[in-house]
């Protein structure tokens, strides 16, 4: 849940500070900081944190590079699975 609540608080903003985020949950900016922090490291937060300046940054996610990093995947795939027929033909 808090997760969620961090993703839709962050999303709204391109940077916000650990101090306001903070005021807005209720909890200390240092939590804040700590929690968001293990999230980023699982990848279940798309920000950044500037720990000298106090400023959490959003990143926005490209979906054409993730689009494009799914297509070479599924590429893969097929050339591995064409590959392997073609080694059962050939015996």
């Amino acid at each position: 849940m808090r997760v969620k609540a961090y993703c839709q608080y962050i999303s709204s903003y391109s940077s916000v500070q650990l101090k306001s985020m903070g005021n807005a949950f209720g909890v200390s900016p240092e939590f804040i900081d700590k929690e968001l922090s293990r999230f980023i490291s699982l990848g279940k937060v798309n920000c950044r944190i500037d720990a000298v300046g106090g400023v959490i940054t959003t990143i926005r996610p490209d979906t054409k590079n993730a689009q494009y990093a799914q297509t070479i995947k599924q590429g893969e795939v097929v050339l591995n699975r064409v590959q392997r027929l073609s080694r059962v033909i050939h015996l």
